[in-house]
């Protein structure tokens, strides 16, 4: 928290023993207890990313058991090359005296791997961004908890003051105490309106982060990218999505719902929130 520029504004100087937060993969809510995030559970999904690439990494190419797949067209001819015009994978003979001798080609493993290479990089950016998609909407929760404190705090102020006044003053009351409840209301179904915006962009780029996990494992090479461009375009899409909305400075505050009851008897009829509070 300390060192999360999303937090700054909150006026929090240290992080609270018993913390919590919400796992930005599952949404369950879990507790910073004493060993601090040592005592957090593993994100397998991370690991299983790393190990993949490491896995990938660690062998060659060639080591690896494909099972290749043969030109429809030349059916004793393997799929060995990807033609950059057309952008799929071909067979030598198809260059040669087929549908793309004029095209431009390259070897199918060079393409593989640059590919195979901007879907990992696409991978860690959307975990990245649900990183800080999480906590923006563990930041929003704790506005509607300080709403849900201070408009609690108010009404029971407004309450006290009312109580010791008795008859005419019930009814002003309960219109004064409806207003606080209103606005309450209308603030927290703002906030909680965008907790479930983010919460729904989470959950989307969390099932695409497993989709491109899925395809990172593929080993046929022409197999794999027959879809990773139609991966690639909504990762890309994913990441281009517009997040901004947030409460401004100072949203949760319901100091304004303060009252003066030093006033004759005269006056209780005419009772109103103070201004500028």
């Amino acid at each position: 928290q300390a060192s999360n520029p999303l937090w700054q504004s909150r006026g929090s100087s240290a992080v609270p023993s018993g913390g919590r937060f919400r796992c930005p993969s599952c949404r369950h809510e879990v507790v910073l207890d004493r060993h601090g995030v040592y005592g957090l559970q593993r994100n397998l999904l991370v690991e299983n990313i790393i190990d993949i690439y490491k896995q990938e990494s660690a062998r060659p190419l060639h080591a690896k058991a494909e099972q290749h797949l043969m030109c429809e067209e030349h059916e004793d001819e393997r799929i060995n090359i990807y033609c950059l015009r057309c952008e799929a994978p071909t067979c030598s003979l198809c260059k040669v005296f087929g549908a793309h001798k004029d095209c431009e080609v390259a070897p199918l493993p060079a393409v593989y791997q640059r590919q195979k290479s901007e879907l990992s990089d696409g991978i860690a950016m959307l975990v990245a961004g649900n990183d800080r998609i999480q906590a923006i909407i563990t930041q929003m929760e704790e506005i509607c908890h300080t709403i849900e404190e201070n408009g609690r705090r108010q009404k029971q102020h407004v309450g006290l003051r009312f109580d010791a006044l008795y008859g005419i003053l019930e009814e002003r009351k309960k219109e004064l105490l409806q207003s606080i409840a209103a606005e309450q209301e209308a603030k927290l179904q703002r906030v909680r309106g965008l907790i479930r915006q983010y919460g729904d962009h989470l959950e989307a780029s969390s099932k695409l982060v497993e989709s491109a996990i899925q395809a990172m494992e593929e080993p046929q090479m022409a197999l794999y990218l027959q879809h990773s461009k139609e991966l690639l375009k909504k990762i890309t899409d994913m990441s281009k999505a517009s997040m901004s909305s947030r409460p401004e400075p100072g949203y949760e505050n319901m100091d304004h719902f303060s009252i003066n009851v030093d006033y004759v008897a005269e006056m209780l009829r005419t009772i109103e929130f103070q201004t500028g509070a």
